[in-house]
């Protein structure tokens, strides 16, 4: 967690290594270091999210074609292709990935997405 940032307040670091094995915590669709959404709904909001992603894996020396495993949760699965749509471009090569309906949230998100990625 970067000292100075909402993500320093919060109870959980943004990711975790172990050994060559990294750990995202749930990312929303966020302005870097706010509690604010960015605006536009759910393609707006993936977009944000994957970009967040996308910073703490390089941050870890690690990339989006590293990532392994992805957990959706979105808070109405009628988004689902519009979610797809923006999600698919993030990769060259698609990770494994589930995805679930979710009620409630943070900060009344459409979209978070955790990762596993693999640092080389």
């Amino acid at each position: 967690n970067m000292p100075g940032t909402i993500e320093a307040k919060l109870p959980f670091s943004s990711a975790v290594q172990v050994g060559s094995t990294l750990y995202l915590s749930g990312s929303l669709g966020n302005y870097p270091g706010k509690p604010e959404l960015v605006a536009g709904g759910i393609e707006a909001e993936t977009r944000q999210t994957m970009d967040n992603i996308k910073a703490t894996v390089e941050r870890f020396g690690s990339s989006m074609n590293h990532v392994v495993k992805c957990t959706v949760f979105l808070a109405d699965m009628a988004e689902w292709e519009a979610m797809n749509k923006v999600y698919r471009t993030y990769f060259e090569r698609l990770p494994a990935r589930s995805a679930f309906g979710a009620n409630g949230l943070a900060l009344g998100a459409r979209v978070e997405i955790d990762c596993i990625a693999i640092v080389q």
